[in-house]
C-alpha cells in the first residue's frame, strides 16, 4: 500500500500538475490517500513527485491515520479502524467502508526541513520512511 501526501499548496503549479493532483483526491495542501496503486497511478505519482511525499505505510499506521483522521460519510454509523485497515488492503472500496477517501493530516510536527527531493527535504519517494512523516502528521 502507498501512502500520497501533498505537500505543495496550488499558487504557481501548472494546471497539469494540478488536475493531475485532483485526479489523486489531493486537492489541498497535506491531503493524504492510502491506496494500492494501478499502472495508471503509478504513472501519476511519477509525474507529481516534485509536490509530494509518498512512500509504502504498514499496518500499525495505516490504522491509526483511519482511527484519527478517517472521516465518514454517515456520521450515525460507527467503524472498527482494524477491519477498516484489513479490507481495505485486500481491495474494498472507501465508500463500502463509510470513510472518505482521503485523509486531511495536519502539517508536521517540527516543520519541514526544506521543499527539497527526500534524503535532505520532504518531497519524492520515502520508502519506509514515510511512516514516521505520517506520526509526525497525526
Amino acid at each position: 500500500m502507498k501512502c500520497i501526501i501533498r505537500i505543495s499548496g496550488q499558487v504557481g503549479l501548472r494546471k497539469i500538475i494540478v488536475e493531475t493532483l485532483n485526479r489523486l483526491r489531493l486537492q489541498r495542501k497535506y491531503a493524504c490517500i492510502v491506496i494500492n496503486p494501478s499502472k495508471d497511478q503509478l504513472g501519476m505519482i511519477k509525474k507529481v513527485e516534485n509536490f509530494v511525499a509518498f512512500g509504502e505505510i504498514n499496518k500499525e499506521t495505516f490504522e491509526k491515520l483511519i482511527e484519527k483522521r478517517g472521516q465518514l460519510i454517515d456520521k450515525k454509523k460507527k467503524i472498527n479502524a482494524k477491519e477498516c485497515a484489513e479490507k481495505i488492503e485486500k481491495g474494498k472500496k472507501y465508500q463500502e467502508l463509510n470513510l472518505k477517501p482521503f485523509f486531511r493530516l495536519h502539517p508536521p510536527r517540527k516543520g519541514i526541513d526544506t521543499k527539497k527531493h527526500f534524503p535532505k527535504g520532504v518531497l519524492g519517494n520515502h520508502k519506509n520512511k514515510i511512516n514516521e512523516l505520517v506520526e509526525r502528521m497525526l
